[in-house]
């Protein structure tokens, strides 16, 4: 059975908060949605809270930290959620777990939706105190959608950011069985593989990242470049852009300052790794990134 990206788990997207963005220029409705059904996220720093059955702990607004600055999410469930910044986080203080991987895996696809939305928008308010034109301190605004530079003769409006990620799998065409490019960092556990990725720069387009970013790495050029699905990804904050490409000639040259390795894998290679058997070649990244959906998806071609 083929697999549509639109049936892929897609971690980070589909949060049950609607964003309510009418709301957000209303200063005195924001107000008013300040009462006691009010609910806050709870984050240990930047990491989430989980309540006893595993799921996201939800408090009161008399939960703040003092000094705190209180961003809207939206509504769910009829009540208004909020998430605070600590200020802790404008200091460059403790930001909770360094790997707080094992806490996403226990979150329900909509916990884990609703926490990266909060994560990505109090991390863009902690970093983002001061004017980046002309360095005056900002100042929360719609209700924290947006930072409004504090000089008179500055005013410089300044908006939650996202970064463009493009992040492919590259097919080497006609190779006997299906084929696919994979790299490792340095950082990665032994033997752990996943999808090419790099940043889209000013001036260029989603294709022309996807084969400028493969090239880099690995030396090889590609073709066909064609948008497979893409993932919201709370750290810091970016969109990953997900898609194929492909490559004719096997030949690799490695950037070492970019990659520790960089191989080509086959389907049943592929698949033995996504089946979890400890003897395959390579080790896949978990299910929430999108490296490991884009695997299904291509595994699933057929």
């Amino acid at each position: 059975m083929r697999v549509k990206p639109t049936d892929l788990d897609i971690a980070f997207a589909g949060s049950p908060v609607d964003r309510a963005d009418r709301l957000r220029t209303d200063a005195s409705a924001l107000e008013a949605l300040k009462g006691p059904q009010a609910r806050l996220l709870l984050l240990d720093g930047l990491a989430p809270r989980l309540d006893g059955q595993g799921a996201l702990a939800w408090g009161s607004l008399a939960d703040a930290e003092p000094g705190a600055e209180i961003v809207f999410l939206g509504l769910m469930d009829g009540a208004a959620c909020f998430a605070q910044v600590a200020p802790a986080l404008w200091q460059g203080g403790a930001k909770g777990p360094r790997n707080m991987f094992p806490l996403l895996s226990a979150l329900s696809p909509g916990d884990m939706a609703t926490f990266g939305g909060a994560k990505a928008l109090v991390d863009w308010h902690a970093r983002h105190r001061f004017c980046a034109r002309c360095g005056s301190p900002t100042e929360l605004a719609k209700g924290g959608w947006q930072r409004n530079c504090t000089s008179p003769a500055c005013k410089a409006e300044h908006f939650p950011r996202v970064d463009p990620v493009t992040i492919m799998l590259v097919e080497l065409a006609g190779a006997p069985e299906p084929t696919v490019l994979l790299g490792r960092q340095p950082m990665f556990p032994p033997l752990n593989y996943s999808a090419l990725a790099g940043f889209v720069e000013p001036g260029e387009t989603i294709e022309e990242a996807v084969a400028r970013e493969i090239e880099e790495e690995a030396g090889v050029r590609a073709r066909d470049v064609s948008y497979v699905v893409s993932q919201p990804w709370p750290f810091v904050s970016s969109l990953m852009i997900g898609c194929h490409a492909w490559a004719d000639s096997p030949e690799i040259t490695i950037d070492r300052n970019e990659l520790d390795d960089a191989r080509w894998f086959t389907r049943t290679e592929v698949a033995r790794a996504m089946d979890g058997d400890a003897d395959a070649a390579l080790k896949l990244p978990p299910r929430f990134a999108i490296a490991h959906q884009l695997l299904r998806w291509w595994l699933a071609r057929g």
